[in-house]
């Protein structure tokens, strides 16, 4: 199939493109388009006009300081996981990029853009929730930045407001003594995630455990993030611990049927990865934590 006929815009600028964005009714941004192509193709989504952002060259940048990471709108999938400094600051974004679709899509595909598309069957949002990420919006009435628990509002969702632009996205840094972790089962490599767990293990001066955060994949209609410190409370990681940070997560979670798997079959699939996942975030920790010293 054929989209249907649609405007084109291909603003030089980022005032331009405000501009025509506030101007135009039932418009879209195109930055990789690896979501909003095939929509617009099966004529599941239709727009009046499109407006292309790829010719403004200061939303094609990455900033990695001590603080974080800084990627604009324009940023590929790609790009990201082969920047050895987004490795060596922030080393989840390319342990989930890692994930994402195949190299084609990576290619193209933009980080922002998938952010925003806020699809929780999508690595990137539910990375962007577990590090506390913060995303730049910009319209022609201003700036403003949107924390990722505001961000995400429901299957497919965002709070950006209609004449909004998200133009940028920070992620903080690994802290010291922090370790990070993260894997996906799918049918077949490339395809989404029955479900997917990212991790956090920070640890304490002592080298007990200080905190576990873990976000899931594929698992609820939004991003979710669920605290498992409370079953690490005594500083300890064993096998009756992991056990029991896997009920917390379902606790918290919903896994629901489709298709590709059963409530139930999601539900083992969350038992299994947070033990599978903590536990490598945990011995990525020790050892990050032994190379500082």
């Amino acid at each position: 199939m054929k989209p249907a006929a649609f405007g084109y815009q291909r603003p030089e600028t980022l005032a331009q493109a405000l501009t025509a964005y506030a101007a135009a009714s039932d418009a879209k941004v195109l930055a990789g388009g690896q979501s909003l192509t095939p929509l617009l193709s099966m004529r599941l989504a239709s727009v009046s006009e499109l407006i292309d952002i790829n010719g403004i060259r200061e939303l094609s940048t990455i900033t990695v300081t001590e603080s974080g990471v800084r990627f604009g709108a324009t940023v590929r999938h790609g790009e990201l996981l082969a920047d050895p400094d987004v490795a060596a600051v922030q080393p989840m974004i390319p342990a989930a990029l890692q994930h994402v679709a195949h190299p084609t899509i990576r290619n193209r595909g933009t980080t922002v853009g998938s952010i925003v598309h806020a699809d929780a069957s999508g690595e990137m949002p539910t990375v962007f929730a577990l590090l506390d990420g913060v995303l730049t919006v910009q319209s022609v009435r201003g700036t403003r930045e949107i924390s990722a628990p505001d961000l995400f509002l429901g299957a497919l969702e965002s709070s950006l407001a209609p004449d909004e632009i998200a133009t940028e996205a920070f992620v903080p840094a690994l802290p010291a003594r922090h370790g990070i972790a993260f894997d996906e089962i799918a049918r077949r490599h490339g395809d989404y995630a029955l479900c997917g767990v990212g991790a956090v293990v920070a640890l304490a001066p002592d080298g007990g455990v200080e905190s576990v955060r873990a976000g899931y994949v594929s698992v609820s209609d939004v991003p979710t993030v669920v605290d498992l410190t409370e079953v690490f409370s005594d500083g300890h990681l064993s096998e009756t611990s992991l056990q029991a940070a896997g009920e917390l997560a379902l606790s918290r979670l919903e896994p629901g049927a489709d298709v590709h798997a059963t409530a139930h079959y999601r539900a083992q699939l969350v038992r299994v990865l947070t033990s599978r996942v903590v536990r490598a975030a945990h011995d990525d920790a020790v050892e990050r934590s032994n190379r500082a010293e």
